[in-house]
């Protein structure tokens, strides 16, 4: 992996926006602040993809848990009750 690289952008925003922000965090602090709002948006978006790839992964088929889910974590709280012994 190589060395990570600022890249200088130019970015567009309203005053109203560009106003609330200098108010929150400074004029001098909104690189940082962005840059922490947009990969927090980005990591967002990545775990919104993967949850939505994933969906329908498990087989509609029946599970353990399906006919009685309470017999399924009694038996779940056993068995590590069981290996703790």
């Amino acid at each position: 992996m190589g060395y990570a690289v600022a890249i200088r952008l130019h970015i567009t925003l309203d005053d109203t926006l560009v106003r609330d922000l200098d108010h929150i965090i400074g004029a001098r602090e909104r690189s940082s602040f962005i840059a922490t709002a947009v990969r927090r948006a980005i990591d967002e978006y990545q775990r919104s993809e993967a949850l939505e790839a994933a969906l329908g992964s498990i087989m509609d088929s029946e599970h353990d848990w399906d006919t009685d889910p309470g017999a399924w974590v009694r038996a779940q709280r056993t068995d590590r009750e069981q290996r703790a012994s």
